[in-house]
């Protein structure tokens, strides 16, 4: 099952902060096309009361290196969220992917059973058994980040396609 485990985290991860890179690139360089500051996208929106694209890409990448580093059982690296452009973004991706990359899949051995606790001792704490943390919460909070992330290039009139989101599988 540590294969399993690793295999539905890790690779995932990886394909989709890879695309995220990339969106992010066309994003700057849709900036630098049409001569406008890049703060306009960096903080662009889907409704008011939604996190900018900057904080979007942060918390993605949260996702991806807590949740791989719960399921490794090692303890999750702390980034403080500093970012204000799109080369800061993008070292806070490579940051994360080296960090995933790293992770070898022999820690994800009972994985799948480990017992997850996000929020511990808060009124917010959950407790997950491993399987479920990673299926109903971890990759369900991802994706969510990196489709909105998308989504306010996209709305930004970004000339983004599916074949951008999905990346290199």
């Amino acid at each position: 099952m540590s294969q399993a485990m690793y295999q539905a985290s890790v690779p995932v991860f990886k394909q989709m902060l890879g695309s995220l890179a990339a969106v992010l690139a066309k994003g700057e360089a849709h900036a630098q096309a049409r001569g406008f500051e890049p703060a306009v996208l960096l903080q662009g929106r889907l409704f008011p009361d939604m996190f900018a694209l900057t904080k979007q890409v942060q918390v993605a990448c949260d996702f991806a290196k807590g949740v791989c580093a719960r399921l490794a059982g090692v303890e999750v690296p702390s980034v403080e969220d500093k970012e204000q452009s799109f080369a800061d973004l993008q070292a806070r991706i490579a940051q994360t992917l080296a960090f995933i990359e790293s992770l070898d899949a022999a820690k994800f051995t009972d994985a799948a059973s480990r017992e997850i606790i996000v929020r511990p001792g808060t009124p917010k704490e959950r407790r997950f058994q491993g399987q479920d943390y990673l299926l109903h919460y971890g990759l369900p909070q991802f994706f969510f980040h990196i489709t909105t992330s998308y989504n306010i290039l996209r709305h930004q009139g970004v000339d983004l396609g599916k074949k951008d989101y999905m990346g290199v599988y």
